[in-house]
């Protein structure tokens, strides 16, 4: 009989439970050893925020699984409170420091995989020691004995340092609980993932709720009370969160040798093994690949850990598999906001140099004649020469995350901008359109592709007209009257064919609400002889967003 083969996993949370359970049902003769750190194993930590605003009122809730749970179902030896102090490659075996009782010992492996996660960034400032941060259970609950007064007063100003995903879910949730809430942020913007047009919706919906935004700046010290920004502006600040990001916790694996990156994560292959094809690392702590370049990318997701979690248990058990580039798929609420993107955001193509075609829409989550449509903003970034999809955006109250699920499929599909106007997605009214947003993404992006079009950003306008392009609005004269770009001319769209030599000579950018009838302007003007037509991406509605402001 063969000697039984063992599998110790280090870390026991997304990646490394998952690794763990998929490895007993792929193999129920393997001695599978997890060991975690921390006193808790496969625990929710993306729902940490929500029960600190009390929207997941049960902290049970968040224990998914306890190492007695996982023995009687999976048959896996977990041991909570047990770090890995060392690893020996030539001999195979981990160094194990029993935190409760002081002891040390040695596990051996056949395979090891290194699920140890990421760390949340502490800046260097004065009186960070009075900060917190949330990564796990025990972050939780000392922010928790903060706000309900069990470890002092009871907190009643916050401020979160750092306007990310995890930033953004705080000041919501804070705000939730009755305090008043400073959000601070390095950037010009909130969520500087996306770009600029769509994150000030976002940026404006937390002000609208209460949020004391403060973006282009820094906290300089943390005081008693209090937090001193780089303006000298002095905020309120009982409690004091910081959440501007997390770095690989690789120093285990460097100690060991095992090659890692500049940014600190673990270096793998396809199959996630590290320089030693015994060593695997698979989640936050591992170097992935990204889908727009090849290159290696940091992409702290859980769904991403999750399924490198699984992979890694394949390829354990002898399946011929791979894991596929990261997309960055990411999704984010704030007070019944919802925030979402896929791929490159414009502002990361254009400092990398590529070109990158642009397209924002404006649609409603159904069908308008149906009770209840919200109208959402979409952004899809194209690379003008293959057609190929580089990312997309979407802000709105709701069907957001369908819309970039969807994207985020054809993207992975290899499917072209064009081809997301042949999707037969479901439609009814109160679900979608007949025409969904995101068939009409793909509408315009084959327009565009096939030069049926052409369009200019909100962004390009300024210079546009400074070269001597008019701008001509073709709503109605109750919408012109309301706002419009600078200088523009008001034809209404229905009187455009009557009207058009009254149009000056030159270039002719048109703009209407959201870019549909500016579209059916400038097909018009050029069939009537004006070649030199640009339609306003996004119409006026993008424009105001930024530009008008």
């Amino acid at each position: 009989m063969s000697q039984q083969r063992r599998t110790v996993i280090v870390g026991g949370v997304a990646a490394g439970m998952s690794a763990a359970t998929r490895l007993r049902r792929n193999d129920e003769h393997r001695h599978i050893v997890v060991l975690e750190r921390g006193p808790h194993v496969s625990f929710a930590n993306c729902g940490l925020p929500y029960h600190v605003g009390g929207v997941i009122e049960e902290r049970d809730e968040l224990l998914l699984q306890t190492p007695a749970s996982l023995a009687a179902r999976f048959g896996l030896d977990v041991r909570t409170r047990h770090e890995v102090a060392a690893i020996d490659r030539e001999r195979r075996v981990v160094s194990v420091r029993d935190l409760e009782s002081g002891e040390t010992y040695e596990e051996s492996y056949d395979e090891l995989v290194l699920a140890t996660g990421a760390r949340a960034v502490r800046p260097p400032l004065p009186g960070i020691d009075r900060a917190h941060t949330l990564r796990d259970l025990d972050d939780m609950d000392a922010i928790l004995a903060q706000l309900d007064g069990s470890s002092g007063a009871r907190a009643r100003t916050a401020a979160v340092v750092g306007a990310g995903f995890i930033g953004l879910e705080l000041a919501e949730n804070l705000a939730h609980r009755g305090l008043d809430v400073a959000l601070v942020e390095r950037e010009a913007q909130v969520l500087p993932p996306l770009d600029v047009e769509m994150a000030l919706l976002v940026g404006q919906r937390l002000r609208e709720n209460g949020i004391d935004v403060r973006t282009s700046a820094a906290v300089t010290r943390i005081d008693d009370a209090s937090v001193r920004l780089d303006d000298e502006t002095v905020l309120p600040a009982d409690l004091v969160v910081t959440a501007v990001g997390v770095v690989p916790e690789s120093g285990l694996a460097a100690r060991a040798g095992l090659a890692v990156s500049e940014r600190g994560g673990v270096e793998v292959d396809s199959q996630q093994r590290t320089n030693d094809p015994a060593i695997f690392a698979v989640g936050d702590v591992a170097v992935k690949r990204d889908a727009m370049t090849g290159e290696g990318t940091l992409v702290p997701l859980a769904q991403t850990a999750n399924r490198q979690g699984r992979l890694v248990a394949d390829v354990i058990a002898g399946r011929d598999v791979v894991a596929p580039p990261v997309l960055g798929t990411a999704v984010v609420g704030a007070f019944g906001l919802t925030a979402a993107m896929v791929g490159w955001s414009e502002k990361r193509l254009r400092a990398a140099g590529r070109p990158v075609r642009v397209i924002h829409t404006h649609p409603s989550d159904h069908a308008g004649y149906y009770p209840g449509a919200r109208a959402m903003a979409l952004k899809l970034l194209v690379d003008p020469t293959t057609d190929a999809i580089l990312g997309a955006q979407g802000v709105g109250e709701a069907g957001v995350d369908k819309r970039i699920d969807v994207i985020a499929t054809a993207m992975r599909g290899c499917l072209r901008a064009s081809d997301l106007a042949d999707l037969e997605l479901a439609y009814a009214p109160q679900y979608g359109s007949a025409k969904d947003p995101v068939n009409m993404l793909g509408m315009v992006a084959d327009n565009l592709a096939a030069g049926l079009t052409e369009t200019v950003q909100w962004h390009e306008v300024e210079a546009a007209t400074r070269d001597g392009a008019t701008v001509v609005d073709v709503r109605t004269p109750g919408e012109y009257a309301s706002g419009s770009l600078p200088g523009a001319l008001n034809v209404p769209l229905d009187e455009l064919r009557e009207r058009h030599e009254e149009l000056p000579d030159g270039r002719l950018v048109v703009t209407c609400a959201v870019g549909q009838r500016g579209h059916t302007a400038s097909r018009l003007l050029r069939q009537l002889g004006r070649g030199d037509v640009a339609n306003l991406d996004g119409g006026y509605r993008t424009w105001s967003q930024v530009a008008g402001v």
